[in-house]
């Protein structure tokens, strides 16, 4: 098993009189993770946290093992970090930007300078690096964010709503970037964005915050293969009985837009809604298997009550 580059043991911040952060417990190991929670779950706090920006009240956290307490140094020395909202100076050429973020992360200047070349290239930018960011569109802006959290090689990569504003096409080539990021296998990425698409198309596992606990800690592709058995059942001269016969043979119905949903278990098997279909002269227009979405997964997660987090760690849940 490798070892984890985030660690949170009983994590907790407080900001004023309010605890933002409420006894976090978990180890991330996937080479990619995304961060999802409404607003005000806390997902800004733990970022802010783990750059050591915030200091824990109590508890701790770990990044490629250095701790947010006493070792924010080495730590980003290893991280890079693009945020959500705009980072740079208006009349600063771009070249120069992703040069002070090398240095800031210890590099030395004539290294700097090469790295920063070689990320705006490889985020293209090549050609405008010597334009001023204030004459930069969105998505140029948001490339050069890209290229300074990339610029000093880092071991761990958190991008803030990385897509944020983007067109389609821009969007594309940022979320390929991070695809191409992934698959080269040397940085682990922390995606935050409240768009579930873009978790769904580069991430392998997502933490799902609610009130500043985690709610919900899963491998995506685990997720959605142990829904295999949720069936939409469609029907044609059903007298609004047949969700009830159904559940008669130990399924659990629920009616949507005319659609009956179930789940459908151990011993249960399709043959038996047809037989059952048959028998009551009821037409099935359309029956199918539908893995649940990663938007299911978090709404679900949303209607949980807050789990005792301690009691999952434990138990081995998380």
């Amino acid at each position: 098993m490798t070892e984890p580059h985030i660690e949170l043991e009983d994590l907790r911040v407080t900001l004023g009189k309010r605890e933002i952060l409420r006894g976090l417990n978990l180890q991330l190991r996937a080479r990619t993770v995304g961060l999802l929670g409404p607003n005000g779950a806390g997902k800004s706090t733990l970022i802010n946290t783990l750059l050591g920006f915030w200091k824990p009240t109590s508890g701790t956290a770990r990044v490629m093992g250095f701790d947010v307490r006493t070792q924010a140094r080495q730590i980003r020395a290893l991280i890079g970090y693009m945020p959500e909202n705009d980072c740079f100076i208006a009349n600063m050429p771009a070249v120069s930007f992703v040069r002070l973020g090398a240095e800031l992360s210890g590099l030395p200047a004539e290294q700097a300078l090469e790295r920063a070349h070689e990320a705006l290239f490889y985020v293209g930018l090549g050609e405008a690096r010597y334009r001023k960011m204030g004459a930069f569109s969105l998505g140029m802006k948001q490339m050069a964010k890209l290229a300074q959290a990339i610029v000093h090689g880092p071991k761990v990569l958190i991008l803030d709503e990385p897509t944020n504003g983007l067109d389609p096409q821009a969007r594309t080539r940022m979320i390929k970037l991070i695809q191409e990021m992934r698959d080269l296998g040397t940085m682990h990425i922390v995606v935050c964005s409240h768009l579930l698409r873009d978790i769904e198309e580069v991430c392998e596992e997502a933490v799902i915050l609610k009130a500043g606990q985690i709610v919900h800690y899963s491998n995506l592709e685990a997720e959605r293969a142990s829904n295999r058995r949720f069936v939409e059942i469609e029907t044609e001269g059903d007298d609004g009985t047949f969700a009830d016969a159904i559940e008669m043979l130990g399924c659990v119905c629920s009616v949507t837009a005319g659609k009956i949903r179930t789940v459908l278990p151990e011993g249960i098997e399709i043959r038996d809604i047809y037989r059952l279909a048959a028998a009551r002269d009821i037409q099935l227009r359309r029956l199918n298997y539908r893995r649940d979405s990663l938007e299911d997964i978090f709404l679900k997660a949303m209607d949980m009550k807050t789990p005792d987090i301690k009691k999952e760690v434990l138990s081995g849940r998380l």
